[in-house]
């Protein structure tokens, strides 16, 4: 049993919702089953709205999915909405957006409080999670949609969406370039 194994089965002993490190989770949903590999599904968190990306079988492309209203009275609302998801899209985990290198400390507790909030409903126990990278995703989508014209109430829901698309899609693209360098690796 390798080391990456060993985790898997320690995660599935420990049933609690739990962040892991961006490889493991990588791993997980590529061993999730033989002939189907699990999927996974991006998050933007907002003060207001959770924007969500979902990848595809093979964890190579991230495409829009929805966008998630959050206040403090809905969060068992939407944990039964992300038990729908992991179930309904065979998801191995969840890949959040995580603000590494700004400077403002409020978006860094945001995302945290979110995350904890999800884990105290014990509706996502067992699910595994990671932190990635979100600087700039969503100013680089408003970036995008500034020549539209779009309904400012769509700009929002569309910019949440593909906020997320971002920060899954960097993640994919990531792990997807680890695995192939590992795969060409002349040491081995």
């Amino acid at each position: 049993m390798d080391l990456i194994e060993f985790y898997w089965v320690c995660c599935m002993i420990d049933k609690r919702m739990k962040l892991v490190k961006p490889a493991v989770l990588f791993q997980q949903a590529l061993k999730r089953g033989t002939t189907k590999q699990g999927r996974l599904l991006g998050l933007d968190v907002g003060s207001k709205y959770v924007g969500l990306a979902v990848s595809d079988d093979h964890c190579k492309i991230a495409s829009p999915f929805s966008v998630l209203e959050r206040t403090k009275k809905n969060i068992d609302i939407m944990a039964k909405d992300f038990q729908m998801l992991v179930a309904g899209f065979s998801l191995a985990g969840f890949v959040v957006g995580y603000p590494f290198n700004i400077q403002g400390q409020s978006k860094t507790v945001q995302v945290k409080l979110f995350i904890e909030d999800l884990r105290k409903t014990s509706v996502l126990d067992g699910v595994s999670y990671t932190y990635w990278d979100e600087n700039y995703t969503s100013r680089c989508v408003e970036t995008l949609l500034e020549p539209l014209d779009i309904n400012p109430v769509d700009a929002k829901t569309i910019m949440d969406k593909f906020a997320a698309v971002g920060i899954l899609q960097g993640y994919l693209d990531n792990m997807n370039r680890s695995l192939v360098s590992e795969d060409l690796d002349p040491q081995e």
